[in-house]
C-alpha cells in the first residue's frame, strides 16, 4: 500500500489500547517515533546554512514598521553571545535568567545560552515588576542561583534587580540604565569573537543536556523549576511534525503573542518555527481590552499558516472579525489550522469561529486542541480531526504511552515518553512524587472517553482531581466539567467561571464577565463596571440562562443555583490567573473568600434561580 503521509495535512494514527487486571488502561500509537536531532540549535544552524537570508523572527520597530532578523544573522549572534557567556562563567549551576518579555534579543540570548549548554529561564515580567512583594522572584533566584540577568529595558526592572540580585551578578540589556550598577549591552556581547570553547561546548551537547528551565505558575506555593532537556524539546518537535504534516510541505508563518515563560509558546511555538525553518512574527498585542487592537492590526498584515490563541483571545478576535472583512480575508488566506489551549473553549465561541472559517475557506479550517503540561514538553495528546463540538483532546502522539489510572470513579491521565521532564531542579522530593511506580508522569488531571471504550475517538478533560470537592450531602462535584458546562450555558456572557459550594447544600459560581458581550446586550453608551453588571437587562438575561442551566442539570452536583459577576479583574500577582489567561480555581476561591461567602447571603449582586428568588 503506498505511503501518502507526505501528502497529508494531518496524521491518521492507528491507536492500540490494553486494559490491565488492575483496571488501568494503556493507549499508544502503532507507529514508532522517528529520529530527532541532538539539540535545537543544530536545526537552527541548518537553516542558517541553507536559507541564510530567510526571516526567522520579525518584530515591530520603534517607528512601528516590521524589522526582520534572518537565520544567518541570528546564527552569528548566537555563536558570539554563547562565547561571551562561557567566558563569563555561566553554567547549569549559574544559568541565564530573563526578566523581560518576548523579543528578538530575548530569543537570541536564550538560544546563545542553549547553544553552549547553559540553561536559561524566562520569567513572567510581572514577577519582577510587581509593585509590592517580590517573594516569587526571590524564590526563583534562590532555586537557580543565576550567573546573569537579562532585561530588554533595564530601567523598569531596576527595583527588582537592586533588591533581589547581588551586585556581582552581571546585568545585560538592550536599553535603559540602572542606578546601582553598570549594565552590559546586548550589542557588546553580540560583538564577541566566536571562541573554540563555544564550539567545543556546542559539540558536547546531547539529549540529556539541560536546555532551559520553565517555572510552573506557583499558585499554590513557590514556583517550581521544571527541567527541559534537549531530548524533550527535539523529540516533541518530531511528534508535532507527525501530527501537523503540513509543516513538512512549506516553512510555517506564525504570528503569536503568547509568553515564552509558558511551555505552549516558549517551547512548542518557538521551536516549531526553528525546526521547520519558518518565520515568527512577534505579536505585541494580548487578549485584553487594552492590547487586542495591536493583535488585530498585526493580523491585518500577516497571514499565518498556523495560529494559536487562548479561548479568550479568539473571543476578542471574533468581535472584530465579524465586522471586518479585510481582517477575515488576510487571516484566513493560508491558515491550515487553528489551535487553542490554556483553558476550555465554550461552545458559543467554537461555533462562531467555525462559522466564520467556513465562510472564508471552502470546507472550513481545523480548529483543535490537545493536552500537555510544562513537564511534557508540552505536546502529548492532539486532536486533528474536525469536530462538531469543543473539547476533544485527541490521542497520544507517537512515542508516548498514555495510562489511565483508576481514581475512584475517574481515570487519572499519566504519560511516559522521551518528551517527559526528568524532574524539578534541585528538588528530588517533588521530582519523585511526580511519577508513579512505573515511571509515568502524573498530570493530576482526569480524562474520560469521548466514546466509551473507544480510545481512538479521543478523550475529554474531566477536571483536576485536586479541585473537586464535596457538597454537604457528601456528593462529589466534578469541577472541571461543570465549569465548562456553565460557561457554555451562559451563552457568551462569561469568559470563564469559578465553582464554589464546598460544605453547602447547593453550588454557586463567581463569573468572569465578557464585558464586550454585556455592552452589546445592554446597548447603552457609557455603562461600565458595576453599573453594567447591575443593569436590569443583564441580570434578567443572566437569570434566565441560569434557570435554563439548572433545568438541564441531573442533580445537585451539576446544578449551579446562584452566581455573581466579578467586577475586579483576576490578579496575576495573587496567582488567580496566569499571563496567558488560565484561571486557578483554588487561588480565586482563597483570595475572594468574602465574595464566595456572599453567594449565600442577601448581597444584591447575587443572581439566583427563579425558585430561590421567591
Amino acid at each position: 500500500m503506498p505511503d501518502n503521509s507526505e501528502a497529508l495535512d494531518f496524521w491518521a494514527p492507528v491507536i492500540h489500547s490494553e486494559t490491565r487486571e488492575d483496571g488501568s488502561i494503556l493507549v499508544w500509537q502503532e507507529d514508532e517515533l522517528g529520529p530527532y536531532p541532538r539539540c535545537m540549535t543544530e536545526k537552527f544552524l541548518h537553516w542558517a546554512e541553507v536559507a541564510p537570508d530567510r526571516s526567522w523572527m520579525v518584530e515591530r520597530g520603534a517607528d512601528g514598521s516590521w524589522e526582520h532578523m534572518s537565520y544567518g544573522e541570528a546564527a552569528g549572534k548566537i555563536r558570539a553571545i554563547g562565547s561571551a557567556l562561557l567566558s563569563m562563567g555561566l553554567s547549569p549551576e549559574n544559568p541565564l535568567l530573563i526578566l523581560s518579555g518576548n523579543s528578538v534579543r530575548h530569543a537570541i540570548m536564550a538560544l546563545a545560552a542553549q547553544h553552549v549548554g547553559v540553561p536559561s529561564a524566562a520569567l513572567a515580567p510581572a514577577y519582577a515588576l510587581a509593585k509590592g512583594d517580590l517573594g516569587k522572584l526571590v524564590d526563583v533566584a534562590a532555586q537557580l542561583t543565576p550567573g546573569m540577568v537579562y532585561a530588554e529595558d533595564a530601567t523598569p526592572f531596576g527595583r527588582a534587580i537592586a533588591e533581589v540580585f547581588a551586585a556581582d551578578i552581571p546585568v545585560v540589556c538592550a536599553q535603559g540604565r540602572l542606578s546601582d550598577r553598570e549594565v552590559l549591552s546586548f550589542d557588546s556581547l553580540a560583538a564577541t569573537a566566536p571562541s573554540e570553547a563555544m564550539q567545543a561546548a556546542y559539540e558536547a551537547l546531547g539529549p540529556d543536556t539541560v536546555a532551559k528551565f520553565l517555572f510552573t505558575s506557583g499558585t499554590t506555593g513557590s514556583p517550581k523549576a521544571v527541567i527541559q532537556t534537549q531530548r524533550m524539546l527535539c523529540s516533541n518537535q518530531v511528534m508535532i511534525n507527525d501530527s501537523y504534516r503540513f509543516l513538512n510541505h512549506e516553512p510555517p508563518v506564525v504570528c503569536d503573542w503568547a509568553p515564552w515563560n509558558h511551555t505552549a509558546a516558549g517551547n512548542k511555538v518557538f521551536n516549531l518555527v526553528i525546526y521547520n525553518g519558518g518565520t515568527l512574527y512577534l505579536d505585541d498585542g494580548k487578549p485584553t481590552p487594552k492590547d487586542i487592537g495591536k493583535t488585530i492590526r498585526n493580523l491585518r498584515e500577516v497571514s499565518p499558516t498556523w495560529y494559536f490563541n487562548v479561548p479568550l483571545g479568539y473571543q476578542m478576535l471574533l468581535d472584530a472579525m465579524e465586522t471586518d472583512a479585510d481582517l477575515r480575508k488576510t487571516f484566513f488566506k493560508r491558515v491550515k489550522m487553528l489551535m487553542y489551549a490554556g483553558a476550555g473553549m465554550s461552545q458559543p465561541v467554537w461555533d462562531r469561529i467555525t462559522r466564520i472559517a467556513e465562510q472564508e475557506v471552502e470546507g472550513g479550517v481545523v480548529l483543535a486542541t490537545g493536552f500537555g503540561s510544562t513537564e511534557t514538553g508540552p505536546f502529548s495528546l492532539m486532536c486533528c480531526e474536525k469536530q462538531d463540538t469543543a473539547g476533544n483532546l485527541g490521542v497520544p502522539s507517537r512515542g508516548i504511552i498514555l495510562k489511565l489510572a483508576p481514581q475512584g470513579d475517574k481515570y487519572e491521565a499519566r504519560v511516559k515518553g522521551p518528551n517527559i521532564t526528568p524532574g524539578y531542579w534541585r528538588n528530588e522530593k517533588l521530582s519523585a512524587e511526580a511519577f508513579d511506580e512505573e515511571g509515568f508522569y502524573c498530570f493530576g488531571d482526569a480524562f474520560r472517553f469521548v466514546e466509551p471504550g473507544n480510545a481512538a475517538a479521543g478523550f475529554y478533560f474531566d477536571g483536576r482531581l485536586a479541585e473537586n470537592f464535596k457538597l454537604a450531602s457528601g456528593t462529589w462535584v466534578a469541577v472541571g466539567a461543570l465549569r465548562a458546562k456553565l460557561t457554555n450555558d451562559l451563552k457568551g456572557l462569561a469568559s470563564d467561571v469559578v465553582i464554589a459550594g464546598e460544605g453547602h447544600t447547593d453550588l454557586g459560581a463567581l463569573v468572569v464577565p465578557d464585558w464586550d458581550a454585556l455592552r452589546a446586550l445592554v446597548d447603552e453608551k457609557g455603562l461600565e463596571g458595576e453599573a453594567l453588571l447591575n443593569h436590569p437587562k443583564v441580570r434578567r438575561v443572566a437569570s434566565d440562562l441560569l434557570d435554563a442551566h439548572a433545568a438541564r442539570a441531573t442533580g445537585s452536583a451539576s446544578r449551579v443555583t446562584r452566581m455573581m459577576f466579578l467586577e475586579v479583574p483576576l490578579s496575576f500577582e495573587k496567582g488567580e490567573v496566569t499571563d496567558k489567561g488560565s484561571i486557578n480555581q483554588r487561588a480565586v476561591l482563597r483570595h475572594r473568600a468574602d465574595l464566595v461567602g456572599n453567594l449565600w447571603s442577601e448581597d444584591p449582586r447575587v443572581i439566583l434561580l427563579s425558585r430561590e428568588r421567591v
